[in-house]
């Protein structure tokens, strides 16, 4: 069965064999509470522990995702530095998450610490409820999101008893979005509860969230009457597994397996006394389970404690604890005790040199194994290994070690078991060899022998021949030379680095440096460089297909051929199998891996493949489902990097995401493939996975093609030279009659036929994607003239849609921004372009790149026709500077400057721009103060040449003039001689204003924009987001919407959660519901813009259409039409008309949903004594519902009076005049009181008409809010001022 996707890397454990028995009356004992087991049958046992007190499916987790509640979780700070359960569309905060991780939208909840501004050092500190008893296998994972450099030092830390451990510590620097960690608690016997803490200083002020609380395999087993075959019955009447007796872990829950007299071992045998067993295997064949016909006898465990007890010959190794400072990667605490103070062996020799351990001499007794569990752990380094071997001491012919066990590279902060089995006719000594990279850490812990290793007596002095064989064999093309570094590949006479090894471009002349890379049929031993990093009781293995479970032969149809298949093995921990690679790349866009796969699993497991990038990992791949034979399959990897960089190792953390730490740093090579898999072996049926002919296809970097060169696209045939990116899980995507419904290249289909044309799509929830946003590039291309025009067509659609922009990359440069949009520009294709300059005669080659960045969640991006040719391009016909000065040069005596006001320290121009309404917006701006330019004088702002128009066109723009007079802004327009359009002097303010020009071209012209300093200091004139549009210029505050939203502004504001209303059409083909046709037109090719209120979700939020600024007047009549679509009975959408002006809001208009798929006449007469802005503002009165709010026409009548219109064919007039006027505030006032008893009286007497009678809309107030002065308005409309 194939997972879905969102839920595929959701790591499955097995869990108990069966229930609790559930007394009738569930009256659980304070014990029962909160211990990872449902003893009653709805779980209220564990309610608010941390989790939701909901059962699970057997193996599922416990989880909290802080969607209803906090589950339990408290703040227990001690300073205003504090956790608040939080989403991100309800907070103003800049550096937190833009979205929760459970839903990946700005609805979903997370609990998060703000930003603080103290001084002094605090810390937030987050607990859990009181928990009860974790089994070993208990591991904690969450998710949190931190502001890199934001905050001083995140830590997770478990209090038992007396002690308080720390099981993850971290400095940073963290990644950006979310991150996962991964810890596992051990064995706790008792109460213990879980603090996460974030603390902050001057300098780091505290962005932290977290979400999704997960504890996974906590719970004990329940007491059961019988168990199944083969189990064993604990005292406490619970059933384990017979592999869990004698291992050195409490799986009973009360000890009785580990107190079994197999586990007891006879006082002083060798010295030390613990109770330890366990079963295991050697190298990677099929684990053998525990001989039930062998006769018991007593195991041998040493935990270090008190000293090395028999495994006396040691080198290199030293015993020591978790107590007091330690490097960051040191475990946290031993494994004998799950405790700081615990001892342990750890690796202290040189990287170059092993350290090695060596037990007495043994002798298997009779025809059994000799077995061995030991307890290892390997972190902070991707170059730790640790290898078991045999040495036989046969007589007369002395051997070499033989190797049996070898884990290497980053196994997580956790102990892992292990256990190997051994036969031999001759006495043997285990050697146990480590070698630690830079920066990690290799350690051991509860070693234990079985009973049939039998002691051997030995001489006095060290064994004969233990350090004559050099355990860590490395082939010898790894042996360094003289003349190499440690870590280089030695080749003829050349030292290739590490950064060359795997990165598909041969340097040696043997191709040694591209061996075991991946690519391979898995008959070498080294398996193609494939390494298992499984910690659980699955594991990546070399096998013959005449050995497996599945298909008798391999992928080429031979019993003799081997494959990487999924077999037993002895961890304790996750129970997923994972294999990866060596670091690999940095590789090209046509990189692809071709595989063999089998693949049976039922009724749930999974086969995947994951491309691991330094902490984050995607998932490229997954089987389909369940296959009697082999199949073949490939699967594009696509252009990754591999850059070094210096990641700093973490503290704690089991699996492989805890990472991260202020000291210690260490090498990291970014990319390695991964495949992941699931089965249940001991299930019906031949269930198994396996892989074979692997191979790693066109990945080479420099290797070009024809179609590299292809940048002109319009993406019918292919995708030309444009790939996508693989920095994050969000991709471009070439589909055909999707999203938009149809591409530009073709147009709109006819009716009855569908749209045939393709075009790239990206769609940041299908399937759900959690990176920052999707790269679509070039290869690198060679200019064809200093100056190039990138011309193509976009679509950026939707109420909450994020930021798509084309940069400019050259090798050794920082990017160069050229072109960027924010938001919703309709349903609709634009046509927009750009201008590449490139060094004359450099030939330095460049890639172009389009990036769609995920800061909205709802809506979709589309590209198509992108087209390139040499000379520069026209003018663009919108230009909002946040990207660049669109081409515009200044000119006369004074300079006109693009900037923000970002610090809040610059020395003239508005404090925000008009495009953002943030202080990070750009905008330009000119000082005419007379030091800068003196009066009289000019300084001018002229275009690049707009192509010539076939229509007239209204030019706006928007200005804001300082306070203090700064003179005049005069505006030309013309072709090859000027001609003055329109000049501004009035007196600024704190707003932008919108200015506007009508145009006629029938050649190329220019805008020119020119500044008359009047002499007066602190003065200063700005400019922000020109739009040059087809028709006429439209009345101030009028607009039918068929060519924009003419000086309309759907900016989307924070406060009220980022959403925006959208321009659409009836014909326009869209995922939310929208009216059929305008209203101007009445027809489906007509315009208007619309919200879609659903997308709102309960608390308030809303979206914003405002006004230019209006001047004050006495009485002025707005009208409008509107239309609402919700469903019968879910009247929960609604309109309202606000004026905002300095002195506030006022409400002076609103309407429910209640009537359907029609147009409606809204009217308001509006008065203002200054100043004003109209605001049509959608939100909600309830619960969410599907349905669009809709305007078109709408017309302010300066200086006139409302007037009831006669209505026109199938239009609905609702008298809806109101004075707006403060002086009339009481009038109304009582008028409403007057309304509301009659309103009662009228409910009294029959109340609603019943269905098919009509209620007649009655003129005079009903459906108007009427809010005066000094009314409390609520809190996301009063916050955004």
């Amino acid at each position: 069965m194939r997972l879905p996707r969102h839920l595929l890397l959701a790591l499955l454990l097995a869990g108990p064999p069966g229930r609790a028995w559930v007394p009738n009356d569930c009256r659980a004992p304070s014990e029962a509470a909160c211990n990872f087991v449902c003893d009653c049958p709805d779980c209220s046992d564990e309610a608010q522990c941390g989790y939701h007190g909901v059962s699970p499916a057997p193996g599922a987790p416990f989880a909290c995702d802080f969607e209803r509640d906090s589950c339990g979780w408290r703040d227990i700070s001690t300073s205003g530095y504090r956790w608040l359960r939080d989403r991100a569309g309800a907070t103003l905060e800049p550096l937190g998450p833009r979205s929760d991780h459970t839903l990946g939208t700005d609805l979903g909840w997370y609990t998060a610490v703000g930003t603080h501004r103290g001084k002094e050092a605090s810390t937030a500190a987050l607990r859990s409820p009181v928990l009860h008893d974790a089994a070993p296998t208990c591991e904690l994972r969450l998710w949190h999101h931190t502001a890199t450099g934001d905050v001083a030092e995140l830590r997770l830390e478990l209090t038992h008893r007396a002690e308080t451990l720390t099981l993850w510590q971290s400095s940073g620097p963290w990644g950006p979005g979310w991150q996962e960690l991964v810890v596992a608690t051990g064995r706790i016997r008792g109460d213990f509860w879980v603090t996460f803490s974030a603390t902050r200083n001057a300098t780091h002020r505290g962005t932290v969230a977290l979400d999704d609380v997960v504890f996974r395999g906590c719970g004990l087993p329940t007491p059961q009457a019988r168990c199944p075959l083969g189990y064993h019955h604990c005292g406490n009447m619970a059933c384990v597994e017979p592999h869990q007796l004698c291992d050195g872990e409490d799986n009973c829950g009360d000890g009785s397996d580990e107190d079994t007299p197999a586990c007891r071992e006879p006082e002083g045998l060798l010295g030390v006394t613990r109770e330890r067993a366990g079963a295991g295997q050697a190298g990677y064949g099929p684990c053998r389970q525990p001989d039930p016909a062998s006769p018991t006898g007593r195991h041998t465990a040493t935990d270090f404690e008190t000293g090395l007890g028999p495994w006396n010959h040691s080198e290199g190794w030293a015993r020591n604890h978790s107590a007091g400072p330690r490097p960051p990667a040191w475990p946290r605490r031993d494994h004998s005790r799950n405790s700081a103070q615990g001892s342990f062996l750890v690796s202290v020799a040189e990287p170059s040199a092993p350290a090695v351990l060596s037990s007495p001499e043994f002798q298997a007794s009779g025809p059994h194994n000799c077995s061995l569990i030991f307890y290892h752990y390997l972190h902070g380094s991707e170059g730790g290994c640790l290898q078991l071997f045999l040495q036989i001491q046969s007589p007369g012919s002395p051997q070499g070690p033989v190797l049996l066990r070898r884990r290497h590279g980053e196994l997580g902060a956790a102990w892992v078991r292990d256990r190997v089995d051994i036969q031999s006719e001759h006495p043997f000594r285990i050697l146990l060899t480590g070698h630690t990279g830079p920066g990690g850490v290799v350690s051991l812990d509860d070693l234990i022998l079985s009973d049939h290793c039998q002691p051997v007596p030995e001489a006095s002095g060290s064994p004969p021949g233990l350090w004559a064989a050099a355990p860590w064999r490395q082939p010898s093309s790894l042996r360094p030379r003289d003349f190499c570094e440690p870590g280089h590949l030695s080749c003829g006479d050349l030292c290739v680095p590490p950064e060359q090894l795997c990165d598909f471009q041969q340097q040696c002349e043997g191709g040694e440096d591209e061996q075991d890379c991946g690519t391979t049929d898995f008959e070498p031993l080294t398996g193609g460089g494939w390494e298992d990093a499984s910690v659980g009781r699955l594991q990546w293995g070399r096998l013959l297909a005449q050995e497996s479970r599945g298909p008798g032969a391999g992928a080429r149809r031979t019993a003799a051929g081997h494959f990487l298949a999924l077999q037993r093995a002895w961890g304790q921990l996750a129970a997923e199998a994972r294999v990866l690679t060596p670091p690999l790349g940095p590789s090209g866009p046509r990189c692809e891996l071709h595989m063999a796969y089998y693949f049976q699993s039922h009724p749930q497991g999974f086969l995947a493949l994951v491309v691991v990038e330094d902490s984050n990992r995607e998932l490229v791949w997954q089987a389909p489902g369940s296959s009697q034979g082999w199949r073949m399959d490939r699967v594009l990897l696509g252009a990754r990097r591999r850059p070094f960089r210096v990641r700093r190792a973490a503290w704690g953390g089991g699996g492989h995401r805890a990472s991260a730490d202020s000291t210690a740093p260490s090498l990291v090579l970014l990319t390695k493939l991964e495949f992941v898999g699931l089965v249940d072996l001991d299930g019906p049926g031949r269930q198994g996975a396996g892989v074979d002919d692997v191979t790693l296809k066109d990945c080479s970097p420099v290797t070009a093609i024809e179609k590299d060169s292809e940048v002109s696209c319009n993406f019918e045939r292919d995708t030309c030279g444009w790939y996508t990116g693989h920095l994050t899980d969000a991709h471009w995507r070439r589909i055909q009659s999707h999203g938009p419904g149809y591409d530009h290249t073709t147009g709109r289909a006819q009716p009855g036929v569908p749209a045939a044309g393709y075009f790239l799509f990206l769609d940041p929830t299908d399937p759900p994607a959690r990176g920052p946003g999707a790269h679509l590039l070039t290869q690198p291309q060679v200019p064809t003239a200093p100056q190039e025009c990138l011309s193509f067509w976009y679509h950026l659609h939707g109420p909450q849609i994020g930021t798509l922009r084309l940069v400019l990359r050259r090798e050794g440069e920082a990017d160069t921004l050229l072109w960027s949009r924010t938001g919703t520009h309709g349903n609709h294709w634009h046509e927009a372009w750009a201008t590449l300059h490139h060094q004359p005669g450099s030939g330095t080659k460049y890639q172009l790149l389009f990036e769609g960045s995920r800061d909205g969640y709802h809506g979709t991006m589309g590209l198509d026709d992108v087209a390139l040719r040499p000379g520069p391009c026209w003018a663009p016909r919108r230009c909002s500077f946040e990207d660049s000065a669109c081409g515009f040069s200044s000119g006369g005596q004074g300079l006109w400057t693009r900037q923000p006001n970002a610090t809040g320290h610059a020395a003239w121009g508005p404090r925000a721009d008009h495009t953002t309404g943030t202080a990070q917006g750009h905008y330009m701006v000119v000082d005419t103060s007379p030091q800068a330019l003196p009066p009289g004088h000019v300084a001018s702002l002229t275009s690049e040449e707009h192509q010539p128009l076939a229509r007239p066109a209204c030019l706006t723009f928007w200005y804001h003039l300082s306070l203090r007079n700064p003179g005049a802004l005069q505006v030309h327009v013309g072709e090859a001689e000027r001609q003055q359009g329109l000049s501004i002097s009035a007196h600024g303010g704190s707003a932008w204003r919108l200015g506007s020009v009508d145009v006629q071209a029938e050649r190329a012209w220019r805008v020119v924009f020119e500044a008359v300093a009047a002499g007066v200091e602190h003065s200063y004139i700005a400019l922000d987001d020109l739009l040059l549009q087809d028709g006429p210029c439209p009345r101030p505050a009028s607009c039918d919407f068929e060519a924009g939203l003419c000086g309309w502004s759907h900016l989307a504001w924070p406060g009220l959660g980022g959403y925006s209303w959208d321009w659409s059409s009836g014909a326009a083909p869209s995922r939310y519901p929208q009216p059929l046709v305008d209203h101007t037109l009445g027809t489906e090719t007509g315009h208007f813009v619309l919200f879609e209120t659903h997308m709102l979700g309960p608390g308030g939020q809303a979206a914003w259409l405002h006004s230019q600024p209006l001047p004050a007047t006495e009485a002025s009549c707005l009208r409008f039409w509107y239309h609402m679509g919700f469903p019968e009975h879910f009247y929960k959408g609604q309109l309202r008309v606000l004026l905002n002006s300095a002195r506030g809001q006022l409400a002076v208009w609103s309407m429910g949903g209640r009537l359907r798929h029609q147009w409606l006449l809204g009217q308001v007469e509006v008065a203002s004594a200054e100043e004003f802005q109209i605001v049509f503002e959608a939100t909600l009165s309830g619960q969410p519902a599907m349905g669009p709010i809709a305007l078109d026409d709408v017309e302010y009548l300066d200086g006139r009076h409302c007037q009831l219109p006669a209505p026109g064919r199938g239009d609905t007039v609702v008298a809806t005049s109101v004075p707006a006027a403060v002086g009339g505030a009481l009038v109304v006032l009582v008028l409403l009181v007057l309304l509301g008893l009659a309103g009662r009286r009228w409910l009294q007497k029959g109340g609603c008409p019943s269905r098919g009678e009509t209620a007649a809309v009655a003129p005079g107030f009903d459906n108007i809010v009427f809010n005066a002065d000094g009314v409390t308005l609520p809190a996301s409309l009063t916050d955004s001022q």
